[in-house]
This record gives C-alpha cells, structure tokens and sequence, in this order.
C-alpha cells in the first residue's frame, strides 16, 4: 500500500494535530473529532529518511554533533536543481525552525519600538513573535477577490514610510497558497531598498508548488539588493519533519550574519541535533521522487474538495491554490459569524478547521483547511463539513 493512501494512527503520540484539541478547541471529547488544522501531514516521511535516521540511532553515540558541510552542500544542491537558486554554502546558518529563526532575526537586527511590517492574513507568528518582543507592529492587508490575493503596492510604499526596520515576508504565502510573480516580488525589494527596509523572506512552502506555477526565491529576484534578503529555508513542511526541527538561514551579508552568530551564542544556541541533520541531508538528496507523488496526491485531494465542497454547502467557495496543501475556504456567503461557524464544525460535523482571525482580522470570514493527508480522510472531512451545515 503507498504511504500515500495508508491511513495511519497518530493518536497518543504527542502529535499537536491528534492529542491537542481539547486544548486548542475546548473539547472535552475529542475521540470523534477529525483534526485538519495544523500544518504537518498524515504520511511517513521518505524511506531515504528513515533509513538514515535508523542507521544513526544503530551507532547508537550520540554526543555533540555539528551541522557537516554535507548539510549545507545538500541544501544548496537542492535549491539550485528546484529553484536556480545556488547558496553559497558560508551564507548558511542553522537553527531549530523557521518560527525560531525569525525570532533570532527580530531580536537581533531590530530594537525595542522598532516598527515591523506584515502582510495580513498570514501565519500568525509573523505577528505574536514581533509583539512579544516589543516591536511595533504595521500592517498592510493584502487585496482579496475571491479568495485570491494580490499585493496593493502604493499601499505597501506609504507603510514602508513608517520607519520600517524589517519586514516579514511570506513567500509562497501561507495561508492563502499565492505563488508570488517575479515583478511583484522585484517591486518589493525595490521598495524596501528606497526605504532602508530588511527583509525577512519565510520560503519554509518553496518545495510545496504545483506545476506551471513555479517559486522563485526572493534572493534571485532582489539583484544587487540581495544583501538585504534574509531567506529561511527547511525540509521540515516539504517532507514532514516538523518533530525533528531543523532550517537554514541564508544570509549572504556577512555583518548581518556574523551579528546573528552572535546572537546564538549569547542564548546558547546549540547546533543541530544528530538526528535532525541525518533527516535533512537524507531529504534533500533523496527525497524528490517522494516530493513529486506528494505533489500529485495533494493537487488531487484539493480537486476533490473544490468539486465538492462548494457544490453541497451553499454560501461556502474555495479556490484551489498554487502552492501549500492548505486551503483557504471562503464562507461568508453563508452569513454565519465565525464562532457560529466553528460550533457548528466542531459540535455538530466533528471537524477541527482553522478560525480565519487566526491569521489576523483580514482572515474573517475563512477556514484554512489541510489536506496532506489520504484522499479517504480528505472525503471524510468533506462530508463532516457538509453534516454540520445541513
């Protein structure tokens, strides 16, 4: 049976999807509750994972390891066979997540009531992180038509002018599945560059594209400005390894990296652990065949609830996206308010779907649903949703 179709038990794991929600829902009974949130997938990782993962637990040593030039030599392979894009492999340093990184990004290169720009909707750590850490938060809300967004670029010029010190980029965007175009992503940079703006590009759903859409990392489209592009990587979203924890920074100025080195020894930040760098490297040299059967599962999944979904759920649309396996379901045809619309999923339908607000106000009114999972759950999410709307 392909690990594509297998339906897999993740109940008492400690999975955040599967053993969380009474938590992040307030469900006492969660048993009956189907959990398609969370961003992290119901099928095995690539057997080339596996097996090197097994092959460093049979060594069974496991004292201080560093992060080899293999690591990085797989990682710039990688992006230059899928996106043209060739890091040098000095540019590059590891971290425990994208979130973490971005939060060593922030502390680091900005100050206390300096002003960060995000683009709402968008992945809500773009938010908490920043404000945690007591910088001044700009938004400048994305333009939506029918489910659909699209940069307003004077929009984006006239919040750049608020002495912004960093912005916090999304490409491809999560959560609406926008594969942004090379001009926009040029007239970005353009802008940030005219204002003395950092920026931070999120590339964490680069891998997670379908064709004829085609990413292009951020750093290719910034030209001589490239020195001001901070890019994370990682194969934790495109291969399911969000447990083991691993991503680069790719930061071609040395200043900037250097001051972020620093930042990592002054918090003790260790190198990766041994597992994480076996998976990563196992991943990238070897994971693509795995990649592409993903790739078309996926698409296949989101035909199917953009068939049926909208066709029985009156007032409910959603658009298939070109990048991610999340989609972003559209009802406020339907006229329920968003507490009314998650008591009906959860209680009546037992379907665990993301609230929209999750993403910042601009997200009322949508459902990120996950699909990266077998077409079987994905049919049985779908009539769960269409049972609470009956």
């Amino acid at each position: 049976m392909s690990e594509f179709t297998q339906t897999i038990d993740r109940r008492n794991t400690t999975s955040m999807k599967w053993d969380r929600m009474d938590r992040i829902y307030g469900v006492d009974n969660t048993k009956d509750i189907l959990p398609m949130w969370i961003a992290d997938m119901d099928f095995k990782a690539p057997q080339a994972v596996l097996d090197a993962l097994q092959k460093r637990l049979d060594h069974g040593v496991f004292g201080y390891s560093y992060v080899c030039e293999g690591c990085r030599d797989a990682v710039r392979e990688w992006f230059l066979k899928r996106h043209g894009f060739e890091p040098k492999n000095e540019w590059m340093l590891s971290h425990q997540g994208v979130v973490p990184a971005i939060a060593s990004v922030v502390e680091t290169l900005t100050d206390e009531g300096d002003t960060i720009l995000i683009t709402p909707p968008v992945y809500p750590p773009f938010a908490s992180v920043p404000s945690l850490q007591n910088r001044v938060l700009e938004e400048c809300m994305l333009t939506e038509q029918d489910g659909t967004y699209t940069f307003d670029l004077e929009r984006f010029e006239e919040a750049l002018k608020k002495d912004v010190k960093l912005f916090i980029f999304c490409n491809p965007h999560n959560p609406g599945g926008i594969v942004w175009p090379v001009d926009v992503l040029q007239e970005i940079v353009h802008l940030c560059a005219k204002y003395d703006t950092l920026i931070l590009s999120d590339e964490i759903h680069a891998d997670l594209v379908f064709a004829p859409n085609r990413h292009t990392p951020l750093h290719l489209a910034a030209g001589d400005e490239y020195n001001r592009v901070i890019t994370c990587v990682a194969p934790t979203k495109t291969f399911n390894l969000a447990g083991i924890q691993a991503a680069m920074m790719i930061i071609p100025d040395e200043t900037l990296r250097l001051r972020l080195q620093e930042n990592g020894m002054a918090h003790g930040q260790m190198e990766l652990n041994a597992f994480a760098g076996a998976a990563l490297q196992a991943a990238y040299r070897h994971g693509e065949p795995w990649l592409e059967t993903l790739l078309q599962t996926v698409s296949d999944n989101m035909d199917y609830v953009v068939d049926n979904l909208p066709a029985n759920v009156p007032g409910v649309s959603v658009t298939k996206p070109q990048g991610t396996y999340l989609l972003w379901i559209d009802y406020r045809g339907t006229g329920l308010s968003e507490e009314e619309m998650m008591d009906k999923l959860l209680t009546k339908g037992g379907l665990a779907l993301e609230p929209g607000t999750k993403y910042g106000e601009a997200g009322r009114g949508f459902l990120r649903m996950n699909v990266a999972t077998c077409l079987s759950t994905v049919q049985e999410g779908v009539s769960r949703f269409i049972r609470a709307m009956a």
